[in-house]
């Protein structure tokens, strides 16, 4: 039988989070270390925020520890620094029985390796009753590595703690407690590090850098002079550029593999209270819908005609007065007897007592009123009259109670739906709420577009935001235009946090390749304390994409997960993978499925040269053929750097990896982003 999980409880220590709760970012990242680091022996019981304040500190580590039932671990965060208001060390102090200085000296060791500022750090670690208490800095990333670095000592710590049989616990020696807990001796303490911030990647958003192969159009090759894996992984980027990686540490996965992450990692799609207005199209309904109303709601004429009231014999031959005048008007009606007739018009109600109406077709004006305004005498030439006929009954189109739409529907713009809604007095709907894109453009050599005059040596105009903004907002999402963030840590973290308070999903791009500084995937593991799905894709172009989610707050104060996808900062790869990454966890977000692009076989309008090494998404333009067919047909040259290459494309061919040549009338997948074009 397995050993129940230990009790952790994290106390916060910060009078601004305290104030506005969405502020702390250090929850989720601590929660994060205990599920993922923690080998499954965690059950994080509670979370408090309290100020700065020495009494509350202590108040709430005594209601933990002070208890028959006590928790296991207590971590704070927050406090530790040299700053006046810095209070934790000495509050927890106070409460300590018994120092435990091993772990204190095991904290400052890791961090020492990340940066010689930790030893501005004042943690603190002991036991009070049954319970360990450990500090930690207040910095979502100095608490991700300093409790990283002693997490697998503290289930051994806190059963001792706890009571536990100390000769029972260490039979079998050192070198058996550390198998069970998985420390493996020399790892060192940088272990926990390497992958949270060493991922130092260059920006890839010039023009001039490619990930394809061969030569043409003036784009330079690349050249490598030594096979992957061969190199060791380097240390934290933030020890220096002559440190950083040469080699990506994160693995190469399919793009299935990714799509399927995507699926699983994307928050769920959140319901919401909409109005039936032209605002809603494109959402799609949460629930069925059911008619208000009947429609028609009375019953009405389909033909211009008159009114009548058909005899048993049905022979309406001869001649009758029209005794009233109905049209498509609200108002009262006359009732209408055997032998008399009214005036009707299309759509308009029938007289009470009417059973049927005559076409004016098979009418006769026979005489007028005496101002000559209206008819007096009309003779109707049809007989065999049956009741019923060119009348519209109640709820022959639409009856009240039935379904009229069905959940996951969504909203088109040409497909009527928003008629049907307003036609059966329907003005409220529950609909899927559709995520806010925030769009980002990093580095330093991005400058405006529009930017008036010749660009300076190594400058670059950003193509991306532009594109992928008119993207997103061709598929319905509402974009917020988040400018271009600088290559400096704080001001990406700071951007960041802006956007996640603005949308919902964050799309950036450049920053992810090998350059010393690439620093979006350090920003948003150390310092945002987020968790990185995936960092490189085996496809072309778009191979460093990246996607991660980070933990955050709501408006309302509610835990939800943010998503930033980070793509490659040469242009025709930021739009591919947009398109095959981005836009399913939109879809999945909005309730749109299925989700991401349709996909259709297509026919190779001539032959195609395959890369050797990874599966490619061909730029290309599909169009119908004479016969019906779809063809295909390359939009050129497919450098991940070309902007030409996106010029008229509406499809990605999904074309495998290979040495020889797919040839002209081969059927392949084309994924379409666009209308297909008739070619004829």
């Amino acid at each position: 039988m397995s050993e129940p999980q230990l009790k952790a409880v994290i106390l916060v220590v910060s009078t601004t989070a305290a104030k506005e709760p969405s502020t702390d970012a250090s929850d989720a990242t601590l929660r994060s270390v205990f599920e993922h680091d923690g080998a499954g022996q965690w059950d994080v019981v509670e979370t408090k925020i309290v100020p700065d304040s020495v009494q509350q500190i202590q108040r709430h580590i005594m209601l933990w520890a002070d208890v028959p039932d006590s928790i296991n671990l207590i971590v704070t965060t927050g406090g530790t620094g040299f700053a006046v208001g810095d209070n934790t060390p000495e509050a927890v102090s106070a409460l300590l029985h018994r120092p435990a200085s091993g772990l204190v000296h095991g904290m400052l060791a890791a961090s020492l390796q990340v940066t010689p500022f930790a030893m501005m750090s004042r943690p603190v670690a002991g036991v009070r009753n049954k319970t360990l208490i450990v500090t930690l800095p207040g910095s979502p990333k100095g608490a991700k590595e300093n409790l990283q670095a002693i997490i697998k000592a503290l289930p051994h710590a806190c059963h001792q703690a706890a009571g536990a049989d100390s000769r029972k616990l260490h039979s079998g020696g050192v070198k058996r407690l550390e198998q069970e807990a998985g420390i493996v001796q020399g790892a060192g303490h940088s272990q926990p590090h390497g992958h949270a911030g060493g991922h130092s990647h260059s920006h890839g958003h010039s023009h001039g850098h490619s990930h394809g192969h061969g030569a043409g159009h003036g784009h330079g090759n690349l050249v490598r002079h030594t096979k992957p894996g061969a190199n060791p992984m380097s240390n934290d980027p933030s020890l220096g550029p002559t440190r950083r990686h040469r080699e990506s540490p994160y693995p190469m996965i399919s793009v299935e593999d990714a799509l399927a992450l995507i699926k699983e990692q994307t928050p769920k799609p959140v319901i919401e209270t909409r109005k039936v207005h032209e605002d809603l199209v494109g959402s799609v309904l949460a629930e069925d819908v059911t008619a208000r109303e009947n429609v028609p709601a009375f019953r009405a004429s389909i033909v211009d005609g008159y009114a009548v009231v058909v005899p048993k014999d049905g022979n309406m031959k001869g001649v009758f007065p029209v005794v009233a005048v109905s049209h498509a008007t609200p108002g009262e009606v006359k009732p209408l007897k055997e032998g008399e007739i009214a005036r009707i018009t299309t759509g308009a109600p029938l007289p009470p007592g009417a059973t049927s109406v005559i076409m004016v077709e098979d009418t006769i004006l026979k005489s007028k009123t005496e101002d000559g305004e209206e008819e007096k005498e009309v003779e109707i030439l049809a007989e065999g009259v049956k009741e019923g006929e060119n009348i519209r009954e109640v709820g022959s189109d639409i009856k009240q109670g039935t379904i009229i739409l069905r959940k996951g529907e969504q909203i088109s713009a040409v497909g009527g739906e928003i008629g049907l809604l307003a036609a059966v007095g329907v003005a409220e709907v529950k609909a899927y709420r559709r995520p806010v894109i925030g769009v980002m453009s990093t580095g330093d050599e991005i400058v405006e577009h529009s930017r008036p005059g010749d660009l300076v040596l190594g400058e670059v105009r950003d193509t991306n935001r532009p594109t992928l903004i008119s993207a997103a907002k061709e598929w319905g999402f509402e974009v917020v235009d988040l400018g271009i963030a600088k290559d400096k840590a704080g001001t990406l973290e700071e951007n960041l946090r802006d956007a996640m308070r603005r949308s919902d999903l964050i799309i950036t791009t450049g920053g992810v390749s090998m350059g010393e500084l690439d620093l979006l995937k350090p920003t948003i593991e150390r310092s945002l304390g987020g968790t990185i799905h995936f960092g490189r894709v085996s496809m072309k172009p778009g191979k460093p994409t990246t996607f991660a989610t980070v933990p955050a707050k709501n408006n309302t104060g509610e835990r939800v997960s943010k998503v930033i996808f980070s793509l490659p900062g040469n242009p025709a790869s930021a739009l591919v993978t947009f398109h095959l990454f981005a836009l399913p966890s939109l879809h999945a977000m909005s309730g749109v499925s299925p989700e991401g692009l349709t996909k259709v076989p297509v026919t190779l309008a001539h032959d195609f040269v395959l890369d050797k090494a990874r599966p490619e998404y061909h730029r290309a333009i599909v169009s119908i053929a004479a016969d019906g067919t779809l063809t295909a047909s390359s939009t050129g040259g497919q450098r991940s750097s070309k902007v030409g290459s996106l010029r008229g494309a509406n499809a990605l061919l999904c074309m495998p990896k290979g040495s020889e040549p797919l040839a002209k009338g081969t059927k392949v997948n084309a994924l379409l982003m666009s209308n297909v074009r008739n070619s004829h």
